[in-house]
């Protein structure tokens, strides 16, 4: 029971992270219609602009943390008005997008292999990993509990955003029709530069604590393919779908490596979203669309 309880926390924990992710996936797919795959670049920045303030100036986590989300957002919506915007205002395909975001994302990777190099970097220890004894039930480590912790204050933020706003306003109804919104007297290019800021800064918070989690390095963006499978199962463009998914997939993962084998755990991720394309293409909370890629 004791290893169950464990397991289920960072299965939760693990989740919440994949969840940061995986809402700025789902926030670009429900404007845009396409998946931003240059989405793990802004995790790396955003770790490694943590990384870079930790060192240099001997900062506390919680300024370096705003330094990397600010960081993370405006490298998002930079690459949105080089990349993605003269493609938006040339044609409605979103098939070029994707193909755009694809490319960012390996020119993102290997200025960071330039610059910083490809070698591992560990954090300064400044998230405690201490052992936390939960009432006897249960021994897991503070840094589980934090990453749980920030992950629902940041979802709930958001959260508030979207439903408290004017801009989150636009943004729901950019989300069920953009061309109408921009009809309707929306500013359309800030909001989605609004939109690529939002996912950016949640994607530097995935960052921070996957590279406590799993080291830094300039690839570490590839495990936002994981965050991008929790999409789907919860259903692109849906951010409760988004995070349902990734609670699911988190458990899943740690589960699978605490009751069967560690190696199976990409295993079980995977056939997991094979089962969900196959039994329900539009995920748990997704809405089906005329085009999706």
């Amino acid at each position: 029971m004791a290893t169950l309880i464990q397991q289920v926390i960072n299965g939760l924990s693990l989740g919440s992270v994949y969840a940061l992710i995986a809402v700025g996936y789902s926030l670009v797919y429900s404007i845009l219609l396409f998946s931003n795959f240059a989405h793990g670049g802004f995790l790396v920045i955003g770790g490694y602009i943590c990384y870079g303030t930790l060192r240099t100036f001997g900062t506390g986590i919680w300024f370096s943390g705003a330094i990397a989300l600010a960081g993370a957002g405006f490298a998002a919506v930079l690459t949105e008005r080089l990349a993605y915007r003269p493609i938006r205002e040339r044609t409605n395909v979103t098939l070029y997008l994707l193909i755009a975001s694809l490319g960012m994302s390996i020119v993102i990777e290997n200025i960071f292999v330039i610059v910083a190099g490809g070698r591992f970097r560990a954090l300064p220890p400044v998230i405690p990993t201490t052992p936390v004894n939960l009432m006897g039930l249960a021994t897991t480590s503070a840094f589980d509990l934090l990453s749980l912790v920030s992950a629902v204050v940041f979802l709930g933020a958001l959260q508030l955003f979207l439903s408290k706003t004017r801009w989150g306003l636009a943004i729901r109804a950019a989300a069920y029709d953009l061309r109408t919104a921009g009809l309707m007297g929306v500013n359309v290019n800030l909001l989605i530069s609004i939109v690529f800021f939002v996912a950016g800064a949640l994607a530097a918070v995935g960052g921070i604590f996957l590279s406590v989690r799993y080291t830094l390095y300039p690839q570490l963006g590839t495990i936002t393919i994981k965050a991008f499978v929790a999409a789907v199962i919860g259903g692109l463009g849906s951010l409760p779908g988004a995070v349902v998914g990734s609670l699911i997939l988190g458990l899943a993962e740690m589960l699978t490596a605490g009751f069967i084998s560690s190696q199976m755990r990409d295993l079980v991720v995977f056939s997991m979203l094979v089962i969900t394309l196959l039994v329900k293409p539009t995920g748990l909370f997704g809405r089906s669309v005329s085009e999706k890629v």
